[in-house]
């Protein structure tokens, strides 16, 4: 069985101004740039999340060296500065919307920095970008009961659907945070495959609902760039945000007994 190891880049905001909500996951524009050209130089060939999926799952061919290029949230950048740069190269990618926060109809006001407008995410599929879901409203989603999770799939779903006439196929989790009980609620949703975080290469051997993925910030810079693709020092570049993910698990997992024994005496 195919097992080949695959970067799939986290991208949030490409801004030049970032407020103080997005900074640190924000990457500037001519970083973007000067990665894009790195990953062409390197004889990296981007593929979508659909795409990636649909190769593992049927055991079909990928590109020697394919690399994953992804967006959560949705913010204007997206469209104004990646956008021009992924069409010079050519490069496939796809954009996780969070459906409350695109303005227009179905904005709930959550958006942290300037956000999308439908016309833009329209552009951006015409363009050849995956559009996927990344929930309505960005909650955490393991901390959900069942109907308030179903709600935020089934709505981002169908707002996607409803604006772009496609229904979305391919899920990111807000925070990167699931359980098996999210992950059964997004395939039992449609979904046919979705991305966590971890900070690790995605592999087939991870399943189609927990492909971990790389993240890339403002501080990264072109040589750790570099390694990243390459899967290199990866552990060591995130040592600090595992230790600290580790810690707010046990904080999670304790909101979690204490919601259930509330729910218990109601």
């Amino acid at each position: 069985m195919n097992d080949q190891a695959v970067p799939i880049l986290m991208y949030h905001s490409v801004a030049t101004a970032p407020n103080d909500a997005t900074r640190a996951l924000s990457v500037a524009p001519e970083a973007f740039v000067e990665q894009m050209a790195q990953l062409a130089d390197l004889g990296f060939t981007p593929v979508t999340t659909a795409d990636l999926a649909r190769s593992w799952r049927r055991g079909g061919p990928l590109p020697e060296r394919p690399v994953l290029i992804t967006f959560d949230d949705g913010y204007e950048g997206v469209h104004g500065h990646a956008l021009p740069v992924l069409a010079k190269h050519g490069f496939a990618a796809t954009l996780f919307v969070s459906t409350g926060w695109i303005r227009g109809a179905h904005d709930t006001g959550g958006g942290l920095d300037t956000m999308l407008d439908w016309d833009q995410v329209r552009e951006l599929a015409a363009a050849g970008v995956e559009i996927g879901g990344h929930s309505h409203t960005h909650p955490e989603m393991d901390q959900l009961a069942d109907d308030p999770l179903r709600f935020e799939l089934l709505r981002c779903a169908e707002i996607i659907t409803g604006e772009l006439g496609t229904r979305p196929v391919s899920f990111a989790y807000p925070y990167g945070y699931s359980s098996r009980r999210v992950r059964r609620a997004v395939r039992e949703t449609g979904y046919r495959q979705s991305l966590a975080v971890g900070n690790a290469l995605a592999r087939r051997r991870q399943g189609p609902y927990a492909l971990q993925r790389v993240t890339v910030r403002r501080s990264t810079g072109a040589d750790e760039f570099e390694r990243l693709v390459q899967g290199r020092a990866i552990a060591r570049n995130f040592a600090r945000d595992r230790a600290l993910t580790k810690g707010y698990a046990v904080v999670r997992r304790a909101r979690q007994v204490r919601r259930k024994a509330v729910l218990s005496r109601v």
